[in-house]
């Protein structure tokens, strides 16, 4: 059972979004997720007509005692129902991000019991959650599982290890298994060496340029490769 069930260039700006009750009720996760959702509204920027950049790095500070709830609630498990939300207000906003959304969690000192604290910070990655299906050969989407990722960067690298832009839990995968890097030419999918080797339609390769509705292979994990949107 979940928390919740249980009760362009990296951006720099910063907001602060306090919330209070006015009871000093014990704190629930939906309160959380309802100051990162604000956070999210109130560091909104327009870039283009079509794209809304809000912030992906979230610092949560609780007081003491409401800090002490987080061991309680299952640290990890809230983290990854907090980007849930986060995705799902994007997705609902057509807002973007710029880059994977984390969150964090600390104390300060100066804050009291019911009230809490979210710095909202866009920044910049490799790889970002895709919430829209707006891809193009600029920012193409990769589709894995029922994952989907608009790539922001210039190199993307997938893997078992946790040190790749993209992770994927499959044995047959190497710890750092594929690069993908978008290029003037085109994008390019590159085996980086691996044992069991990288496939694009079927076919093992070393490197392929990608075209739209591609599909890529490595060890039992099938990526997706999009650059329209009307194809999805």
């Amino acid at each position: 059972m979940g928390a919740f069930d249980k009760i362009e260039r990296s951006v720099e700006n910063a907001v602060d979004n306090m919330f209070s009750r006015a009871f000093h009720s014990d704190l629930k996760p939906v309160e959380l997720a309802s100051g990162i959702k604000k956070s999210m509204d109130d560091r909104a920027a327009s870039i283009t007509r079509d794209r809304t950049v809000v912030p992906n790095d979230f610092l949560i500070s609780l007081s003491s005692s409401d800090f002490s709830k987080i061991a309680e609630w299952g640290e990890d498990e809230l983290i990854s129902e907090l980007i849930d939300v986060a995705k799902q207000h994007a997705q609902e906003q057509r807002y973007t991000f710029l880059g994977p959304i984390t969150i964090r969690f600390s104390k300060d000192p100066n804050l009291t019991r019911g009230k809490i604290s979210v710095r909202g910070t866009s920044k910049r990655g490799a790889v970002a959650p895709a919430t829209t299906s707006d891809a193009s050969a600029q920012n193409p989407i990769l589709e894995i599982g029922a994952d989907r990722y608009v790539l922001t960067g210039a190199v993307t690298t997938i893997g078992r290890g946790s040190s790749c832009d993209i992770t994927v839990d499959d044995s047959g995968v190497s710890r750092k298994h594929l690069e993908i890097r978008i290029t003037p030419g085109g994008v390019i999918a590159k085996d980086l060496d691996t044992t069991n080797g990288s496939f694009v339609e079927g076919h093992r390769i070393s490197a392929a340029t990608l075209l739209d509705g591609n599909t890529i292979t490595i060890g039992r994990t099938k990526i997706m490769f999009w650059t329209s949107p009307e194809v999805q």
